[in-house]
């Protein structure tokens, strides 16, 4: 009977030790949320813009003060902001050491022209540069049920994010609204002040669209990150521009100076992004007609969580999200790192088909400090889901 309890025990000790590691309240989870920390925890919303300790709610003026007009002060006076056309919001600022630990945010107007930027202590160009949509999973600008472990979306487009994110100095949010139109932003960003362990990297998220893609040609999802650090997620938001399937490609990652081939090459789109055989089960339709047809599945690492099938009239494009994080199976790197993928589909005869589709990208990953400075951000009409 003995024998039984090694196991447990060993998880045990195990979760323990771990837990005894992360006592700065960085990365709270149920391995060490019973442990007490000298983090203290704050948060910054539009009723308490700079996250003061015993300062919410004590707006006078805001976006709700006709509604709480009979209420007055501490009766949601202030509970979001507008974001008027061509400028842009400091969400939040924060000058001090610590870690972000949750956002959430629900969104008014183009999803794709509210572009979302983070800076870490003295940086002068963004660690994260991407549309608020594609950063939460949801690209194509329409809401669809997102459950993972690092981004959830929730019904009413509620976007939250969970990806840790220290920095030791200070830190710094915004959000461009690129439209014509003003547009609307609740959000809340809960964050710890507190140390930060001196091997903490830092968060970065860059995002790229390529629509055609040129013929032949591989997609770069990123490259001429240098550092040390890990690969740790990828979202795709897929348009496709031509009939069959259009997931063969194969994901390539070069690592620490590989030349013409990668250190990690996939065996497919579907397969990295964890699903198998065009992500297709077989159902009956209300006829009792069996058919084959995509199959959505949201998990904590992987999904295929929208499929966008079209209308028939004029919204006849297929469109998909994907997304894949590595957090049980980061992909470290020392010196740098370039990731890409094939766009690739099947002709006649049993050959490969290169396709030239659109595909707009995010990625996820911490490295040391002095990230290369991104790409420019493709220009509005760029930008645009059409």
């Amino acid at each position: 009977m003995k024998r039984l309890y090694i196991l447990p025990l060993f998880l045990f000790i195990v979760i323990c030790l771990n837990a005894q590691k992360q006592n700065n309240g960085i990365d709270n989870n149920l391995g060490n949320i019973f442990r007490l920390s000298n983090a203290k925890t704050r948060s910054i919303s539009p009723e308490n813009l700079n996250g003061e300790k015993g300062k919410g709610g004590m707006a006078t003026t805001g976006t709700g003060a006709n509604a709480s007009r009979d209420l007055g002060q501490g009766w949601k006076v202030n509970p979001c902001v507008v974001i008027k056309a061509k400028t842009t919001f400091t969400v939040a600022e924060i000058d001090s050491a610590g870690s972000i630990q949750h956002i959430w945010m629900t969104p008014t107007g183009n999803w794709r022209y509210s572009i979302l930027r983070f800076y870490w202590d003295d940086e002068t160009t963004p660690s994260v540069e991407v549309p608020v949509g594609d950063f939460f999973g949801m690209g194509w600008g329409k809401y669809a049920p997102l459950n993972s472990l690092p981004v959830t979306v929730n019904p009413g487009s509620a976007f939250n994010c969970y990806w840790p994110m220290p920095f030791r100095k200070k830190c710094k949010i915004t959000m461009e609204n690129i439209d014509e139109k003003d547009m609307i932003l609740f959000y809340q960003v809960d964050y710890v002040l507190t140390d930060v362990p001196s091997d903490a990297a830092y968060f970065h998220a860059q995002f790229r669209r390529i629509n055609p893609v040129p013929y032949k040609q591989d997609v770069v999802l990123v490259d001429e990150i240098k550092g040390k650090g890990q690969y740790v997620g990828t979202y795709i938001a897929w348009g496709v521009h031509n009939n069959g399937w259009w997931g063969e490609g194969e994901i390539k990652f070069f690592m620490d100076d590989d030349g013409k081939y990668p250190t990690i090459c996939g065996t497919g789109t579907e397969d990295y992004f964890c699903g198998s055989y065009d992500f297709d089960t077989r159902k009956k339709n209300d006829a009792g007609v069996e058919r084959t047809e995509y199959t959505e599945f949201s998990t904590a690492y992987a999904g295929l969580h929208q499929v966008i099938r079209g209308d028939g009239h004029y919204d006849v494009s297929q469109r998909f999200g994907l997304y894949r994080w590595h957090i049980t199976d980061p992909i470290r790197f020392e010196k740098n790192l370039k990731v890409t993928i094939q766009a690739l589909g099947w002709r006649g005869e049993g050959r490969y088909l290169p396709l030239q589709d659109d595909i707009a990208s995010t990625v996820f990953w911490y490295q040391t400090p002095g990230h290369t400075p991104f790409p420019k951000l493709p220009s509005k009409d760029l930008l645009e889901v059409n």
